[in-house]
């Protein structure tokens, strides 16, 4: 049986405040995309409310903005895929072996509250499937319920952009909240790199979790693996 990736976006195009734009950190679609591609899995992009999932303009300027990236960026049949995502109702989590957060600031706010979202993410994981996240993907844990009422982050292992990562990015003054600081709260044992911006990836049983965009491609290698 073929496995299957059902990736999450963000439909957010802004920051509360209007002036500053956001979206999804594009590379970290890419990234994963290409590992499990590799490997001749299925994918398929859902968002929150469906529909068209905006970049994060500085996505496009990092240095995670590479080949990879700027090639999908430049073929008009994968930004299709942008435009026109799944919406939650619409997806039948039995049909996926995985499900994968992409970040950008973005998801910050659409993310965490998504009861579409946390129903397939609880349905995928007591199914025996794999719940994974990189970077600001993490809000999209945050709030994920169990059957038995636990939070699914509770007591596990969890990585994601960290608060000193926010302050170097400059976007601390930005963001809605502190990830880091809300992970903790929900008894996550929250775990980063020593230093900021490099790869880190961690698996902690079925939850698979990386950092930051540049950490996409070794998360999506651990989820792979374990599939």
């Amino acid at each position: 049986m073929t496995k299957r990736i059902l990736h999450v976006v963000t439909n957010v195009g802004q920051y509360d405040d209007p002036s500053h734009s956001t979206g999804l950190w594009l590379s970290e679609l890419v990234h994963a995309w290409e590992v499990f591609e590799a490997r001749g899995f299925e994918q398929e992009i859902v968002s929150p409310k469906g529909g068209f999932a905006p970049l994060e303009p500085r996505s496009l300027k990092f240095p995670s903005y590479d080949k990879a990236a700027k090639s999908w960026h430049n073929d008009p049949e994968r930004m299709a895929l942008l435009e026109n995502t799944a919406s939650p109702e619409n997806i039948n989590s039995a049909d996926f072996d995985a499900i994968y957060f992409t970040g950008g600031h973005a998801v910050m706010y659409d993310f965490p509250d998504s009861e579409g979202l946390q129903k397939i993410s609880r349905e995928i994981w007591e199914r025996g499937g794999i719940v994974s996240s990189v970077c600001h993907g993490y809000c999209g844990l945050l709030n994920i319920r169990l059957s038995d009422d636990t939070l699914l982050v509770e007591g596990r292992k969890v990585t994601g952009f960290a608060w000193q990562e926010e302050v170097l990015a400059r976007v601390d003054k930005l963001v809605p909240y502190n990830a880091e600081e809300e992970m903790k709260k929900r008894g996550a044992l929250y775990e980063k790199a020593l230093l900021p911006f490099v790869s880190y990836a961690i698996a902690d049983g079925n939850l698979v979790t990386g950092q930051n965009p540049g950490s996409a491609r070794a998360t999506a290698e651990k989820v792979a693996a374990l599939l």
